[in-house]
């Protein structure tokens, strides 16, 4: 069986609040979008998920957005930085969480 190659995933990560979180003072909770490798989407989303964890956060959701090339033809436009990112994540086989936006209850 040929050894399946790592690809990064872009994923979005909501997380709820969690004693020792470390998100900001009011916040409900956060969204994390973070570049994931794994040989499949899966198995980059339990990467992540365990990895948040360990962060003391708490994974609500996790939504895919695919890989480099998936998303480039979907149309998506990727900054030189995010593709730094993705770059960092496959060479060390991480989780990178590349942007936090807290919730503060006030969303629709």
């Amino acid at each position: 069986m040929a050894k399946r190659e790592q690809q990064v995933f872009t994923l979005l990560v909501e997380v709820g609040r969690k004693s020792g979180d470390g998100l900001p003072d009011g916040a409900t909770g956060a969204a994390l979008m973070c570049f994931a490798s794994g040989v499949d989407e899966a198995e980059a989303v339990r990467e992540t998920v365990a990895t948040l964890k360990q962060a003391d956060l708490a994974p609500l959701d996790v939504s895919g957005y695919g890989t480099l090339d998936e998303r480039l033809a979907e149309g998506h436009e990727i900054s030189g930085e995010e593709r730094g990112l993705m770059a960092r994540a496959l060479e060390e086989n991480a989780v990178i969480v590349a942007q936090m936006t807290p919730f503060f209850g006030d969303e629709d």
